[in-house]
């Protein structure tokens, strides 16, 4: 019974001193926590979006704003913003690997025509034509992969050169895939020409 009220009167001590404390406060004076960047502020606005109780019109505002970003990222691949690319496309290593397949000639780029060719050969009932549909693939074939070969391998030492220090994981292969595509229906666009080194 006493102990209540001895508890009760220290908290309200501490509540009384808090209190004298924040209105003591000198408005010119710090306010005892730093002041948050403009990047970190931005980012708490952001999620502090108020959120529609009817679950269809959030529904229909988190479609909006996927269709937006979307629409963000598509623009972002034909023109090469950097800003808005997919997370697999973003920075400077991605884009030397870009730029370093672009600039260069490769068989690897008509394996698709090719194999369309050679399979519309090797349909035709003449012996001889499937015959040759067979060897010309098994030759393309074997020209595409000394051809990956000496790219991936150019691509690895630049990359070793430029970018010392740094992670570039998977980069090789993200290059090679690259120069599997016929070069206008690369995304993100070719941003050199040929023959231009990056």
């Amino acid at each position: 019974m006493f102990r209540r009220r001895s508890d009760d009167a220290a908290a309200s001590t501490v509540l009384e001193k808090q209190d004298e404390t924040t209105q003591a406060r000198d408005p010119q004076a710090k306010k005892g926590r730093p002041t948050p960047k403009r990047s970190e502020a931005e980012a708490h606005r952001r999620t502090r979006v108020t959120v529609p109780k009817d679950r269809k019109e959030a529904a229909k505002q988190a479609r909006d704003r996927m269709r937006v970003e979307r629409e963000k990222q598509r623009q972002a691949l034909v023109d090469g913003d950097e800003r808005h690319l997919p997370a697999r496309d973003k920075g400077p290593v991605r884009k030397f690997a870009r730029d370093y397949m672009d600039a260069r000639w490769s068989l690897a780029e008509f394996f698709l025509p090719a194999a369309v060719l050679i399979l519309v050969l090797s349909i035709v009932k003449v012996p001889a034509l499937q015959l040759l549909s067979t060897l010309l693939f098994l030759l393309f074939f074997v020209l595409v992969a000394l051809d990956f070969v000496r790219l991936g391998l150019g691509l690895r030492k630049q990359l070793g050169e430029r970018f010392a220090g740094q992670n570039t994981r998977g980069t090789v292969a993200y290059g090679l895939m690259r120069i599997l595509q016929m070069r206008r229906l690369r995304l993100p666009k070719p941003q050199v020409r040929r023959g231009e080194r990056p």
